[in-house]
């Protein structure tokens, strides 16, 4: 590779003159590759799903190995440069991404090896959610992952994840056994329960401040290949009556059932008849991975309650179930969403989730509260970085729209207008992944809560000069640790 003088982006956001040679010599040390702008995969590599977020790093190194992983943190930290990584490109704030930095895209690290006599699975920081779900299904076995099959596994992990298995087996961070993580320092550690348990602590939950993941090892659980799912569909003007159905259900639900609910304008799908496209709707998707008859008599009373426009639920395979909110995911639309965590829904909460959903104008924009509860108490409330294990759900409100669509981007600030009138109803707590760029730093110490001290002390042990900062990021504690090899 034959470039010029590059500049690039250091940590105090000064401009640095790296020398071509550099660039050269780190090159010839990968089995992977980098990429400069006029590389014509330059820009897919840096593509990212929320369209909001226009950030142009000045190389991209695609590793195709930890030891490609090491070199490309050892260029970052002995030139000084902003240093991001790239999993699936899925984080709302566009923290993948850089400008003038290296950007480490793990696109190619996409291995999952399953163990089914240890029920384990190891995965490369690359995958999707469809990669992991798809190879462990094979098997009848899952882990606890998200809503949207395209979201990366890394970012969804690293900031504590959650998905329809949540209330049978916990937050993701819940279910991951090890880690191999490149730290500060280019060195490689195992990261468990029985090996820097500081650092594993930490980076359940504490997003990707400590280090570069190269491979996570996860529990597997009997889930599948088939469960009960899907959505059932209401006209707005039935929510009242709805809602408070959904609340008795919910509260009444075993673990195997977990409940979402959404509002927002009627999709041009097929299963809903034409005179509510584009008219407000109410949703819930169900998810029950207990027996089909079980499933029957839990979800009758929410399938029997008003007047269903539509009314999908039916055995089907999980991996269907885990690709049911993709549509509503493109990328390259604009985003914008805020959360909070929930204690139980109460009639006031119901309502005013409810009034919140008559604001929406884009058809791509909604508000969601989704179930939670469940076997997060099953463990301490310090267990892992990632706490919040008095929620009972989740909300979010959550703006979508195309580039260029005027409505839509008066979802912006419906979407921070109806988080704060649901914030008086909040746990005090909120999904770190959801937080936006313009998040104040209150909002990472409400979503981590009493985790964040000690989060900040893991930080200076592991990471003393914030080397991974491009991230909702936890700043190294004053006083010195020392590490221990």
């Amino acid at each position: 590779m034959s470039v010029n003088r590059v500049q690039m982006t250091g940590l105090e956001g000064d401009l640095v003159q790296v020398d071509a040679q550099a660039i050269d010599a780190l090159e010839r040390k990968l089995r992977g590759r980098v990429l400069l702008p006029a590389n014509p995969d330059f820009e897919a590599a840096i593509r990212i799903w929320n369209g909001m977020v226009s950030k142009t790093p000045a190389i991209v190194v695609q590793p195709l190995s930890t030891d490609d992983v090491r070199e490309a943190v050892r260029f970052a930290s002995a030139n000084g440069i902003l240093l991001s990584i790239k999993g699936g490109g899925h984080n709302i704030a566009g923290t993948s991404l850089a400008d003038g930095g290296v950007t480490l895209d793990m696109s190619r690290l996409k291995t999952v090896e399953v163990d089914v006599e240890r029920r384990l699975a190891h995965v490369g920081p690359g995958c999707l959610l469809q990669d992991v779900d798809r190879a462990t299904q094979a098997h009848g076995l899952a882990t606890v992952l998200g809503f949207v099959s395209e979201t990366g596994v890394a970012g969804l992990t690293l900031g504590g994840g959650f998905g329809y298995l949540t209330r049978r087996f916990g937050w993701t961070v819940d279910n991951l056994e090890e880690v191999e993580i490149v730290t500060a320092d280019a060195k490689v550690r195992r990261a468990a329960s029985d090996e820097h348990d500081d650092l594993f602590w930490a980076i359940r939950g504490g997003g990707g401040n400590f280090g570069v993941v190269t491979r996570f090892t996860f529990r597997l659980h009997d889930v599948g290949p088939e469960i009960t799912g899907g959505v059932v569909v209401w006209d707005a003007d039935d929510a009242s009556d709805v809602l408070a159905v959904y609340r008795d259900v919910a509260d009444a639900a075993p673990r195997e059932l977990t409940l979402a609910l959404v509002i927002r304008l009627g999709p041009a799908a097929p299963f809903i008849p034409e005179r509510w496209h584009g008219k407000p709707v109410l949703l819930v998707l169900a998810c029950h991975t207990g027996d089909p008859t079980d499933a029957a008599r839990d979800l009758a009373p929410l399938r029997a309650a008003g007047r269903p426009i539509a009314d999908l639920v039916a055995r089907k395979r999980y991996v269907e179930q885990q690709t049911m909110l993709d549509a509503l995911q493109l990328d390259g639309t604009h985003n914008y969403w805020k959360s909070e965590f929930l204690p139980r829904l109460s009639d006031p909460l119901l309502e005013t989730f409810r009034r919140q959903g008559e604001g929406i104008a884009s058809p791509m924009s909604l508000e969601f509260i989704i179930q939670l509860g469940g076997a997060l108490a099953d463990r301490d409330a310090d267990a892992t970085a990632f706490g919040n294990r008095d929620a009972e759900a989740i909300f979010a409100s959550a703006g979508c729209w195309w580039p260029g669509d005027a409505a839509g981007e008066k979802d912006g600030a419906w979407a921070r207008g109806a988080w704060e009138a649901l914030r008086p109803y909040s746990t005090g707590g909120n999904y770190v992944n959801l937080q936006t760029a313009d998040d104040a730093e209150t909002r990472l110490r409400e979503a981590y809560r009493d985790s964040l001290d000690g989060l900040a002390k893991v930080k200076t042990t592991y990471d003393p000069d914030n080397l991974f900062r491009v991230n909702r990021n936890i700043a190294p504690a004053k006083e010195p640790h020392i590490l221990e090899i």
